[in-house]
């Protein structure tokens, strides 16, 4: 019986026949090949619709900064803790606040303008000398001295009754500004020169002016209590107005600093007014005068 035929690979004709006719899914056909193929690209497809879902859901405006996190995103966080008052920046500032800045610039350019005398090369600068004179017929120490010379001098009542009360007026001015001073402590413009007459420690401030509130007492204290004709009058009150000037002339206050002073001696005048001491209200101050 002869032998089946061969293949030129050696295989028989019959087998490879029967390998023929394997089913479409076979692996030999690359059925299995396919199946693999399509189950990657399936699996690619949803994981490619699982980041797009993702991506929407990150863009969603739920999840976006600042939006308000889901429930169940875990528990909500503690807000933050608010500034303190000092590192705030105020937005809307009040309108006081507004006008008080803007007062205060008016007062240092228009107290600048007016130093012509704050140094030897001012454009006033030769006038200095006149106002430094101006300045020590102001100051305190030669008020004090001069009044309790004249209270020592005087022999009758009526002089030391008016002396006494010019002595306690100038001691409550002294206090006063030296108070305020204090407790305010506003600088001196930064074109002064401190060469001023018998300085203390409070005297390195500014508001207010002494000179000013002095000149303003001493001014009405005399215009009420002295019979003066019209032009003393008219001197002394021109007198109180060209030493509050020279105070900002010669760069030792601000506009500011001269106008509340004068205000504050107008008003101590009407303190010592209504506090008058007299040997009605005070007779053991009047005593104790006498026997000296």
């Amino acid at each position: 019986m002869p032998s089946p035929r061969r293949s030129g690979e050696g295989r028989p004709l019959g087998a490879s026949a029967s390998s023929g006719s394997s089913s479409p899914g076979s692996p030999a056909h690359g059925g299995g090949g396919r199946f693999e193929f399509q189950s990657l690209l399936s699996s690619r497809a949803t994981g490619a619709d699982l980041t797009c879902a993702r991506l929407r859901a990150s863009e969603s405006p739920v999840h976006r900064r600042g939006s308000f996190p889901l429930a169940a995103a875990g528990p909500p966080q503690a807000p933050p803790a608010p500034l303190p008052e000092e590192d705030r920046m105020d937005l809307n500032p009040s309108f006081l606040g507004i006008a008080l800045r803007s007062l205060l610039a008016i007062d240092l350019w228009l107290s600048k303008k007016l130093g012509v005398c704050a140094g030897e090369s001012s454009s006033w600068g030769s006038v200095r000398p006149l106002m430094k004179l101006l300045e020590i017929s102001g100051h305190g120490i030669p008020w004090l001295l001069g009044t309790l010379y004249c209270l020592a001098r005087s022999d009758s009542w009526a002089g030391r009754e008016v002396l006494m009360n010019l002595l306690f007026a100038l001691l409550l001015d002294l206090l006063l500004v030296a108070l305020i001073k204090g407790l305010v402590r506003r600088r001196r413009p930064a074109h002064n020169q401190m060469d001023m007459f018998v300085t203390l420690s409070v005297d390195k401030y500014s508001f207010p002016s002494g000179h000013a509130t002095r000149a303003a007492l001493v001014s009405r204290f005399i215009l009420n209590h002295l019979v003066l004709a019209i032009p003393l009058r008219v001197l002394v009150v021109l007198w109180a107005f060209v030493l509050g000037l020279s105070r900002v002339m010669l760069g030792r206050h601000n506009v500011t600093d001269v106008a509340f002073g004068f205000f504050l001696g107008y008003m101590q005048y009407s303190i010592v007014d209504y506090c008058w001491l007299s040997p009605h209200t005070t007779p053991v101050l009047f005593v104790l005068w006498n026997q000296q």
